[in-house]
């Protein structure tokens, strides 16, 4: 099979011809990222994205930033409530609120929410975390104004429990467990409180709009995400840090799962969250495995899931060697492609694993190319944040 049969070019007839090729509609589509912060990927995005609302229906974005703080821009893109400069900097974590298409992005959807009656909407699908994580104080207190009594405790117990939150989004956790308040008492009793407000939700959800249910449901899935975050966060087991990567990317997929209940929604996160198999990471003298994002969403989906991963050929000024999928792919004739990657997989003989110069981009695993549905192949990724 010639390489050039597996690939068409990106564009809004090669997306749609690539769902037709699938064997059921996906709830979720994934664009996985190769790296973060490249703007050519982030401007391709959009232009999917575009298609997606206004060919095939879709109607829902969800990106890997902070579930919380992207209530600011679901507000702002349905309500048009916020400065755009403001939603920017307080609706996006992990530095995206900078990023130019992430801004178009959100331009764009505000723009045809104020011309349609049937509204998009925009989700966070990752925990208030990065390698730490914040504190439940936010998701908690929301959670509690959203439900009638008579609550699990009072407020003033709640707030003496919790303490100063920078007790909570403590660095220096990361690398002393002893650091962490995980497992202290006033944790252990969070847990159980929030606990008990996920179920009282459950007695009351017929009582609640739509929108306040949908948030509830977010808040109370959060405060027990983050406290379960942290109770890990204080051990010293070995398996601290497999447990607590595997703990993000169950977060993320319970986010997903929920996206996926309003429908067709376009995903976009690192490869290594969309991905179908396990994630791997060198950590010292081990290596840590743990089941992504994708992987768990899939196990719930089914067929309703469905996974683009990108790749790029050249990154800034590192080539890829010839006998690289990323090499075979760069001499396509198109700047940009989507590759059906199940046919790739039987059209490449041997191809080498590439190593790249650029140490925050993940090149294919040529092995894995079968549990991917296609690749998004940008020849060129020269903007680098």
């Amino acid at each position: 099979m010639d390489i050039k049969d597996t690939a068409r070019p990106l564009d809004g007839p090669g997306v749609s011809a690539f769902l037709r090729s699938l064997p059921a509609e996906p709830l979720l589509l994934g664009l996985g990222e190769a790296r973060h912060f490249v703007g050519e990927l982030g401007e391709a995005r959009n232009e999917i994205f575009r298609h997606l609302v206004e060919q095939e229906g879709y109607r829902s974005f969800a990106i890997e930033s902070d579930c919380l703080m992207g209530l600011v821009v679901d507000d702002h893109i349905t309500t048009g409530a916020g400065a755009l400069d403001d939603v920017m900097e307080r609706g996006f974590s992990h530095g995206f609120g900078a990023s130019p298409a992430n801004r178009e992005l959100v331009r764009w959807m505000r723009a045809y929410n104020e011309e349609h009656d049937e509204k998009l909407r925009f989700f966070g699908i990752d925990g208030p975390l990065e390698y730490w994580a914040a504190s439940p104080r936010q998701a908690l207190t929301a959670l509690c104004d959203l439900l009638d009594g008579p609550l699990p405790c009072s407020r003033e117990t709640l707030d003496m429990l919790l303490g100063p939150d920078d007790r909570w989004a403590s660095e220096a956790a990361v690398r002393d467990p002893s650091r962490s308040i995980g497992r202290s008492d006033e944790a252990r009793r969070l847990r159980l409180i929030a606990d008990d407000l996920v179920a009282l939700l459950d007695t009351q959800a017929p009582g609640l709009s739509a929108q306040d249910r949908e948030r509830a449901e977010l808040y109370g899935r959060t405060a027990v995400g983050l406290l379960r975050y942290h109770h890990w966060m204080a051990d010293a087991s070995p398996e601290r840090w497999t447990r607590l990567s595997a703990l993000r990317d169950a977060m993320m997929a319970a986010n997903l799962r929920a996206v996926a209940g309003r429908g067709p929604a376009l995903v976009f996160a690192h490869n290594v969250h969309l991905q179908r198999n396990k994630s791997r990471m060198p950590f010292g003298d081990r290596v840590l495995e743990w089941w992504s994002a994708g992987a768990i969403a899939e196990a719930h989906l089914g067929g309703r899931y469905a996974f683009l991963a990108s790749a790029f050929g050249t990154v800034g000024d590192d080539a890829p060697p010839p006998d690289t999928v990323e090499g075979l792919l760069s001499a396509l004739p198109w700047d940009r492609c989507l590759v059906d990657a199940r046919r790739l997989a039987e059209a490449v003989t041997e191809p080498v694993p590439r190593v790249s110069r650029d140490f925050a981009y993940f090149p294919l695993d040529p092995a894995r190319l079968d549990t991917i549905d296609g690749v998004v192949f940008l020849d060129q990724a020269v903007r680098l944040g």
